[in-house]
């Protein structure tokens, strides 16, 4: 394993073991379950958006689920709060392109920026619903669709 997979996985792992903006928080705008039923993931998400300014305000989440879930949850919550909606939906689309981009194919480090620690996902497709669950949800939270998500790509 190269260093830089190591201070992928590293990072993971910190997001998995010490999740950030998990829990539920005493004020919220929109709520949305996601569930992941091959691996068992489960979470709420509670995203408290400024729907004048179009902005994120806040991104929490609850629930279990493997490392690659939890870990992908807090790192979203992180990297998105503060995004404008057109922003977090750019984002959104980045992270699921990349952890579908065949594992044969390099990626480019500037398109992702810090998702590209979730690039080693690609090699274990059937982990690819984990890593993608948050973001469903989130995705379904800025579209207005607002209803329960479940992983099935």
């Amino acid at each position: 394993m190269s260093d830089l997979q190591s201070l992928y996985q590293e990072v993971i792992l910190d997001h998995s073991r010490n999740p950030r903006h998990f829990g539920k928080p005493q004020q919220w705008t929109h709520h949305i379950r996601g569930q992941n039923p091959l691996c068992g993931d489960e979470i709420d998400l509670y995203v408290t958006l400024d729907e004048e300014k179009q902005v994120i305000r806040s991104i929490h989440f609850d629930g279990q689920g493997c490392s690659i879930s939890i870990a992908s949850a807090s790192f979203m919550a992180e990297h998105l709060s503060g995004k404008s909606r057109t922003e977090a939906l750019t984002w959104i689309q980045r992270f699921f392109q990349m952890v579908k981009t065949p594992f044969t194919e390099p990626l480019n480090e500037e398109e992702y920026g810090d998702l590209i620690v979730f690039g080693g996902v690609r090699a274990f497709p059937s982990r690819v619903k984990c890593a993608t669950l948050a973001w469903h949800a989130l995705e379904s939270v800025l579209k207005g669709e607002g209803k329960e998500v479940i992983t099935t790509e």
